[in-house]
C-alpha cells in the first residue's frame, strides 16, 4: 500500500517536473523571439578593448535588456560611419576626429558613449634613433598611415616643442607601420596604438620612446566611441539606453574580472587575425584606467573634449565647415 502510495506520489512529482519544464522552454522560446536584435560593428577584429562586449554577451546582460546582440567585424575601419548613418548598423565603434569630419559633411551620426578617455595613438620613436626631445625629430623620418591628421598631430607636437616641423621627412607606409619602424625605413611611427603596436613592437625587441600628443598642445581626444545614428536618437532612444546600460555593466564586470572577460575575447578571436595572449593581457592592463578615470565615468562624455578638437581640426585647416559640439554627441547614460 505504500509503495503505491509512493509510486502515485513520484508520478505526480514527475508530471509536474515535466510541465514545469514545458513551460520554462515555451517561455525561453518566446522570450528568444521577443528580443530586439542589434547590430553592432566593431573597429577591428575582437581584441581586448573589446572584452566588455563580450562579457556583457556572456553574462547575460544584453538579454536581460532585451536584446540580441550581433557583434559584427568591418571590411574597412571606416565602414561603421556610414553603415550606421544609412541605417543598416545600429551602433559602430569609431574614432571621434572621424565623426566630426563625418558631421561637417553632413553624415547625420553621434557619439553616443565614450570608450576610451584619452588618446591611444602616440608617436613612437626608436630608441637608438637619436631623438631625445621631439625637436631632434627634425631631419628624421616619421611614418604615417595616409591620414593627414597624424601629419598633422606630429607637425603641432614639434612645434609646441620648439621644433621645426618643415624639416621632418615624413613617409606614408599606409599600413605597414610596425615593418617600417622595424627596418629602419623610418625613425617613427604615428597611427600605432600603445595598447597594440607598441607592445608587439618591445616584445620583438624593438626599444621605443613614445611621446602623447596632449602633452604637447594637441587637445586630448577620446579614442574610440559608440556611434549611433540621428534618426535612432530620436525615435529608439530606448533601444540606445538599452544597450548602453548593459555595456556599462559588462565593463564593471571585466574590471573585476579582467582574465575572466579577457578569456571571452580569445575564444572569439577572428582566425585571421590570431590573438597573441600575453599581449592582450597587457593590453587590457593599459586599456582598464583609460576607460573610466578622473574625467570622468565610463561611457559619459564632456563637450569641451569635442569642442576643443573640433577647433584644432578647424585650425589646422583639416574640417572644411562650421560644426557645433552638441552636433557630434549625445550624452544617454547621465
Amino acid at each position: 500500500m505504500k509503495l503505491r502510495r509512493f509510486s502515485i506520489i513520484l508520478a505526480i512529482v514527475m508530471l509536474f517536473s515535466l510541465a514545469l519544464t514545458a513551460c520554462s522552454k515555451k517561455e525561453e522560446q518566446s522570450t528568444s523571439k521577443d528580443l530586439k536584435e542589434v547590430n553592432v560593428l566593431l573597429d577591428w577584429y575582437p581584441n581586448a578593448v573589446h572584452a566588455f562586449l563580450y562579457a556583457a554577451e556572456e553574462q547575460g546582460y544584453f538579454k536581460e535588456a532585451g536584446l540580441k546582440v550581433n557583434l559584427i567585424t568591418p571590411a574597412g575601419t571606416d565602414d561603421g560611419i556610414k553603415l550606421v548613418a544609412a541605417n543598416k548598423a545600429d551602433f559602430a565603434i569609431s574614432y571621434p576626429k572621424q565623426i566630426i569630419l563625418a558631421r561637417g559633411e553632413n553624415i547625420p551620426v553621434k557619439s553616443v558613449g565614450a570608450i576610451v578617455r584619452s588618446s591611444l595613438n602616440q608617436l613612437m620613436v626608436r630608441k637608438d634613433s637619436g631623438v631625445k626631445t621631439l625637436k631632434d625629430l627634425e631631419g628624421k623620418k616619421v611614418g604615417y598611415a595616409s591620414f593627414d591628421i597624424d601629419k598633422e598631430t606630429v607637425k603641432a607636437m614639434v612645434q609646441k616643442a620648439g621644433g621645426d616641423p618643415s624639416k621632418i621627412d615624413f613617409v606614408d607606409v599606409g599600413y605597414d607601420l610596425m615593418s617600417s619602424i622595424q627596418s629602419k625605413r623610418v625613425d617613427a611611427i604615428i597611427g600605432g596604438y600603445i595598447n597594440h603596436e607598441k607592445i608587439l613592437l618591445e616584445k620583438d625587441g624593438v626599444e621605443l620612446v613614445t611621446f602623447n600628443p596632449a602633452d604637447y598642445g594637441v587637445p586630448n581626444n577620446y579614442e574610440l566611441t559608440f556611434v549611433a545614428s540621428d534618426d535612432a536618437i530620436k525615435n529608439d532612444n530606448e533601444k540606445i539606453q538599452a544597450f548602453l546600460n548593459a555595456v556599462k555593466k559588462g565593463f564593471d564586470y571585466t574590471k573585476k574580472n579582467p582574465d575572466k572577460a579577457l578569456d571571452l575575447v580569445l575564444k572569439a578571436q577572428d582566425k585571421s587575425f590570431p590573438l597573441d595572449s600575453d599581449v592582450e593581457k597587457k593590453s587590457l592592463d593599459i586599456l582598464l584606467p583609460l576607460m573610466e578615470d578622473k574625467s570622468g565615468d565610463f561611457l559619459t562624455q564632456d563637450e569641451a573634449n569635442w569642442a576643443g578638437n573640433i577647433k584644432w581640426l578647424k585650425d589646422k585647416n583639416l574640417l572644411k565647415t562650421d560644426v557645433n559640439s552638441k552636433d557630434v554627441f549625445e550624452q544617454i547614460i547621465k
